[in-house]
């Protein structure tokens, strides 16, 4: 299966995983990739290799693509479970994320008010106030913790930023006080002569932890579903998923497992 790039502002809607009926959002370029995480599952490929020039597209670009397609979709009979914010890379990364959230909510609120917003992030950018204030507006804020161990994120996320830490996102997290969804990707395989792994009961113990201090509402577990960049890459089976789900329920926090 080859690389997945979305080559427009609005897509679908598709069937999510996790999700429903989802409409998608991208508001990254259409001929590459910008993210502040090069994650080697990454379904859009690795950063170095899908570099683009294209401009982002601006708000009123946004803003008539969606209302656009929700027209269209009132007219199908079409009904989206929720509008979700993905797309090539990290949509906070885009410099109008607020007004383009306000923006959706307000069309939401007029074509299909039963729809949720959702987006998904690395919450690097949770430091900009602007970024924290918007996802504090939709329903789902689904946030990135794919281990609790910061040479895992650095193997597994590979965030660009040489200051990242584990514990400065959970400290991030922290403030939507339980309000959020949290996300983690497990996967085993090898990366560059190393090994992955983040399903030992060392990685889970720890991740369970921080779970547990961060007490979000929800937890998504999954694994990979398409080719990845990294081709040593493997599924972890859903037996495996339910038994960390099993022990994340044990808290008292709802799961999702998609395998």
């Amino acid at each position: 299966m080859p690389t997945i790039l979305f080559h427009e502002i609005v897509f679908g809607p598709i069937h999510s995983r996790r999700l429903g009926v989802s409409l998608g959002m991208n508001l990254l370029p259409y001929d590459g990739k910008l993210c502040s995480f090069d994650c080697i599952y990454c379904e859009c490929g690795f950063n170095k290799d899908f570099r683009t020039k294209t401009k982002l597209p601006d708000r009123e670009n946004v803003r008539a693509a969606l209302e656009d397609k929700l027209l269209s979709l009132r007219r199908e009979g079409i009904t989206p479970d929720v509008i979700t914010f993905a797309g090539n890379g990290e949509p906070t990364m885009h410099p109008e994320f607020k007004g383009i959230i306000d923006d959706t909510i307000e069309l939401r609120n007029r074509y299909f008010p039963d729809a949720k917003i959702s987006v998904l992030t690395n919450g690097m950018h949770l430091n900009k106030p602007e970024v924290f204030e918007a996802l504090q507006k939709i329903e789902n804020p689904i946030v990135k913790l794919d281990s609790a161990l910061d040479k895992t994120v650095r193997l597994l996320d590979r965030p660009n930023a040489p200051g990242y830490s584990v514990a400065k996102q959970v400290e991030r997290y922290k403030r939507f006080k339980g309000d959020f969804i949290l996300q983690t990707m497990f996967v085993r395989g090898r990366f560059e002569g190393k090994e992955i792994d983040n399903t030992t009961e060392e990685e889970i113990s720890a991740w369970l932890e921080l779970v547990r201090a961060l007490n979000p509402r929800e937890v998504m577990i999954y694994t990979i579903d398409r080719e990845t960049p990294a081709k040593e890459l493997e599924k972890v089976p859903v037996g495996d998923l339910q038994k960390i789900a099993a022990r994340v329920e044990g808290l008292g926090i709802q799961t999702n497992v998609a395998g």
